[in-house]
């Protein structure tokens, strides 16, 4: 029997022809996240992505306008990616407590590649998102990227969990704040267990990111 495929909705404002209407647009995607990776986005070069699927780099531009757009393509598709896990985990549950719980758990993870969606790696995809997102949207045009819903996904993300912060305490003043301070500082947590351990209370094999966060969580709601 065949394994279920998902399918990960993106706003077309972010792609000047839909990537996954096409084996070479899959192969963009997919790939990109291999280079990226392996490069970095500064390294990264869509001359360089054309050498390594065997296309002309004309063709990329037939999908995204610059590496910067596939980008945004590629955070906005991973915080839809995150939407979904969080309606699948969280719909038909009734205890506000234990949705944020399940919640908190999703975006503070370490991130295990899902088999139902496959030419996304979503833990090299992952890394990106740690590594080089902030690149994104620490530009010039931020504000016409943000105005266009570039970064919608990101935003239903946090306010989602931002309105199970409220079921648990409605009288919490910074619901935004703490959801968008978690995902950012698991980020940075991730990232410094990696590579500076030093700024970190991570053990290898504990869930200890999670654990930080779902404890420092429910005590700012005061319900330690």
């Amino acid at each position: 029997m065949e394994s279920l495929q998902i399918h990960i909705a993106v706003s077309d404002a972010l792609y000047l022809r839909n990537p996954e209407s096409t084996e070479l647009g899959r192969k963009i995607v997919g790939v990109s996240i291999e280079l990226i990776d392996e490069l970095g986005f500064e390294g990264f070069t869509f001359k360089k992505l054309g050498q390594r699927i065997g296309s002309n780099e004309s063709s990329i531009y037939r999908y995204f306008e610059s590496k910067h757009a596939l980008l945004v393509y590629l955070i906005s598709w991973y915080w839809s990616w995150v939407e979904y896990k969080l309606v699948f985990a969280t719909t038909n549950v009734i205890d506000a407590r234990l949705k944020l719980r399940s919640s908190i758990e999703i975006i503070t993870q370490k991130i295990t590649e899902d088999t139902s969606i496959s030419f996304v790696n979503e833990v090299l995809l992952n890394k990106i998102i740690i590594a080089e997102s902030s690149k994104a949207y620490h530009t010039k045009d931020i504000d016409k990227e943000n105005a266009k819903g570039f970064y919608k996904t990101y935003k239903r993300v946090v306010q989602r969990i931002s309105d199970f912060v409220l079921e648990v305490n409605p009288t919490y003043e910074f619901p935004h704040m703490l959801i968008s301070t978690v995902i950012e500082g698991a980020h940075h947590q991730r990232y410094f267990s990696q590579h500076l351990p030093s700024l970190t209370d991570v053990t290898d094999g504990k869930n200890d990111i999670v654990r930080f966060y779902t404890d420092m969580v429910f005590k700012a709601l005061g319900e330690d």
